[in-house]
């Protein structure tokens, strides 16, 4: 009997005899039938059986329910959806298998039948009955089988009886740990297992369009020229009919602009080029056809034309004009769906970035789908998109073919996304503790050779790179790591840190800046507990900063995490970056909070809470810091009270205490209790909250905000909320109460002996459920976590009822424990 390693290795020699194709063969095929009598037809393969542990092979996956238990689910699927942030347990690392039936036929004429992944985690093998069709290492990029030999393979014996007209397709994904795999195990984000974007079935002709490379070059005020290379796949027996296509061009409006026979090489000009930019997401769509015999095979691409410009030491211009990249970024993670993330819910939360005013996305750190980059070209969002390099030394020469295949993959597969501006070489790879050795001159000279590659393969766009100061000066675009009043130092030292950096490198931009904040924590004094913090020490996250103990003081470290210091330390970014007329510009980390398996003492373990939304998509209060800075009060005015999650305040009686308000208009006035406390007038450049904030004392109990502000058209928008004022102060808590807020939320406070609300309490909480129900727990949020630390002295959990009653409790140690039976 075989070892799993030499099984393993087996799979990987013999890849070759299932006629694997290019990987930038995949996406036209799914763009096919675009004209009547195209001989493409695709299937996307929903519904699979799953079972999460080791097996042997394909014929235990087919033996039958007693070897394993299999559960039915329906792709994208990732088997990490709900351990990914379990406060006890790290996630699994491991195998995970999945097969179905698919048809048998092959189609005639020479026809071919593909297999098709967007991605799947982190390696992926596949089997068409008892034949091993070939195994793709990496996680990320795209990958095709040619399987139309295998489905004649014979069937497993002894296995599950198949439908008539089918074949067993059996895949197994593996997210074991694997020194010859990046992105590396010491990255700060889980690397996910299963089938977690789609997998289609593809019948094609025997002669079809492989890929299609569209480059464009547009002159400032004149005419645009359009060349679209196409790539032929022709299976042996098929006559090549010559580099003929037939080509059709549709302007951004639909309009036919040309409809011709096409050899492949003759660029197109278009005379009067409508541009694609942020406000104006302007996209051409070209039709390809190309036939062999009595078929026919179509593909249809779309593309945009834009004009870049990056000054030496200066701004970065598109079109022609200086436009500050204001930007965030995101990893593929969501809530319930780990990698699996629908795209429902991805396109809401890129039309949350686009409301928030970003024009610009990092996607980080490996290519995503070609849905999110439709996205980011629809919307008018400019994207880094990066390798999978990341935190890694340099491996040996497998470790080194998987990272260029994957970066070669990454920038064939999205070379028409119009929206893409920067290829990432890579990330942080100055990181301690390296794989294998902090070898500074085998980093550069890898960085080199993977710059070289993306210039080879796109001459058209820039290369980028954060944090590896030592190679500053390989990449066309640097980012240094600055982590002004996080990491190191205080928020009011950013300025200089970019002034010095710009001197260091010609083209300079910001990657990676924020702060980590609790949701629904809130602070009437934010620095209250700061420890004196050294400044002139320079503003980088080094060493291993990001950890809850050792080293010099730090706010990261130190600080209460509240929503209201990082809503300070963003204000204080985005007022520094809006004067600099030099700035490139820069991108927060990150948009959304995301799983991690480095950080099990957060407030939510396991989660990195740099995100201005929860991993739910709940917005935070610094949301509407950016949306402040960023979108125009004339298109879209809009106003935001701070607090509407922070339901008491405290203070002693009649003490001034401080209202902030975040507006896009020039005037907003204030109200409290229905009586104006006056107008003020937005200067982005008076701290905090431009000028936009009020000091008073409120009432000992309910109070109610109202603002309304007006924008230099006229139009006025409004926002309110209410809150109880907390005057008596509290003791040592010694008690905790649950209180039932709906017929399936319920939430903990705490309390001293007199019965006051603990509101500066952060220790942390379990909650446990008695009965037939279910916590809704693991979801990385604020709300949705077992193990979770107070946010102002409560914490809430929903969770799911069934037949009979329910007991909820919450402990903490040293505290009284409290319980509550639900129906």
């Amino acid at each position: 009997m075989p070892t799993r390693r030499h099984f393993l290795k087996s799979a990987a020699a013999t890849a070759a005899l299932a006629h694997p194709l290019s990987a930038s063969i995949v996406r036209p095929f799914l763009q096919a039938a675009a004209k009547s009598g195209d001989d493409t037809t695709v299937k996307t393969i929903d519904a699979w059986d799953h079972y999460r542990d080791s097996l042997a092979g394909p014929w235990e996956a087919w033996h039958g329910d007693e070897i394993a238990m299999w559960e039915k689910v329906t792709l994208p699927h990732c088997f990490n959806h709900y351990d990914a942030c379990d406060p006890d347990t790290p996630y699994y690392r491991g195998q995970g298998w999945y097969h179905t039936s698919i048809p048998a036929t092959i189609p005639a004429n020479n026809g071919r039948v593909l297999l098709h992944f967007e991605g799947a985690g982190q390696t992926t093998t596949v089997w068409i009955n008892s034949q091993l069709i070939g195994t793709h290492i990496g996680g990320y990029d795209e990958f095709v089988f040619d399987i139309t030999d295998a489905l004649k393979a014979p069937a497993i014996k002894g296995a599950i009886k198949q439908p008539d007209a089918t074949v067993a397709l059996t895949v197994l994904t593996d997210n074991s740990r694997d020194l010859e795999r990046s992105p590396s195990d010491l990255s700060d984000f889980s690397l996910y297992g299963g089938l977690y974007r789609k997998v289609h079935l593809v019948t094609v002709p025997g002669i079809c369009i492989e890929s299609v490379k569209i480059t464009t070059n547009v002159l400032l005020n004149g005419p645009a020229k359009v060349e679209i290379k196409p790539k032929r796949y022709e299976y042996q027996g098929e006559s090549q009919q010559g580099n003929r296509y037939e080509v059709t061009l549709l302007d951004p409006n639909g309009r036919k602009l040309l409809d011709k026979t096409f050899l492949g090489q003759d660029p197109i000009t278009i005379e009067h080029p409508e541009l694609w930019s942020p406000s104006s997401p302007r996209l051409y769509t070209a039709i390809i056809s190309t036939a062999g015999v009595n078929q026919v095979h179509t593909v249809t691409e779309r593309f945009g034309l834009k004009h870049t410009e990056w000054i030496p030491r200066g701004p970065f211009k598109l079109n022609g004009e200086r436009l500050l990249l204001n930007g965030t970024q995101r990893h593929m993670d969501h809530a319930h769906f780990a990698a699996a993330q629908p795209e429902d819910l991805l396109r809401k939360e890129f039309e949350l970035m686009k409301a928030m005013g970003v024009n610009f996305v990092r996607l980080a750190h490996y290519q995503q789908t070609k849905f999110v980059l439709d996205l980011c070209d629809e919307l008018g969002i400019l994207v880094w998109e990066e390798s999978t390099w990341c935190r890694e030394g340099i491996g040996d020469a497998q470790w080194q073919k998987q990272t260029k295949d994957a970066f070669e993959n990454l920038i064939n597969q999205h070379y028409n996304h119009p929206s893409i501006l920067i290829w990432g070489l890579g990330n942080e790879d100055d990181w301690p503790n390296e794989y294998p050795t902090l070898n500074r001159d085998a980093i550069r000279k890898f960085m080199q050779e993977m710059h070289d590659l993306a210039h080879s393969l796109d001459p058209t766009r820039v290369t980028g790179f954060r944090r590896c100061d030592f190679a500053s000066d390989i990449p066309d675009v640097y980012s240094p790591s600055i982590w002004a009043g996080w990491y190191s130092g205080l928020y009011i030292e950013y300025q200089k840190s970019l002034e010095t950096w710009r001197e260091k490198v010609p083209h300079l931009i910001h990657i990676e800046w924020g702060a980590d904040s609790h949701a629904r924590r809130h602070a009437e004094d934010p620095y209250a507990h700061i420890p004196h913090i050294a400044t002139g020490q320079g503003t980088a996250e080094t060493g291993l900063a990001y950890r809850d103990a050792g080293g010099p003081p730090r706010i990261s470290r130190d600080g209460d995490w509240s929503e209201t210091y990082a809503c300070d330390l963003f204000d204080w970014y985005l007022k520094t970056q809006e004067k600099l007329d030099w700035f490139t510009g820069s991108a927060q980390w990150i948009f959304k909070d995301f799983t991690t398996p480095l950080r099990a003492e957060n407030p939510v373990p396991r989660i990195n809470q740099k995100g201005v939304i929860e991993r739910d998509l709940t917005l935070k209060e610094s949301y509407f810091v950016f949306q402040s800075y960023w979108t125009s009060e004339k298109s879209a005015p809009m106003v935001r009270v701070y607090g509407h999650t922070w339901p008491v305040r405290w203070g002693k009686p009649n003490e001034p205490r401080t209202v902030r308000v975040y507006s896009n208009c020039p005037t907003v006035e204030l109200f409290l209790n229905g009586k104006s406390l006056g107008t003020k007038h937005r200067n982005s450049q008076d701290f905090p909250c431009a000028g936009l904030r009020w000091e008073t004392p409120f009432t000992n109990g309910k109070n109610h905000l109202r603002v309304i502000a007006t924008s230099s058209t006229g139009k006025t928008v409004s926002d309110e909320l209410d809150f109880t004022y907390q005057a008596a102060t509290w003791s040592k808590p010694t008690q905790l109460k649950l209180a039932k807020l709906s017929t399936n939320t319920v939430e903990a406070t705490l309390h001293d002996d007199a019965g006051n609300l603990c509101l500066d309490s952060r220790i942390p909480v379990r909650f446990s459920l008695a009965g037939p129900g279910t916590l809704n727990d693991n979801l990385g949020t604020s709300t949705g976590s077992r193990l979770v630390q107070l946010y102002n002295g409560r914490a809430q959990i929903s969770f799911t009822a069934a037949n009979g009653p329910n007991t909820i409790a919450v402990t903490a140690e040293g505290i009284t424990l409290a319980s509550i039976t639900m129906p």
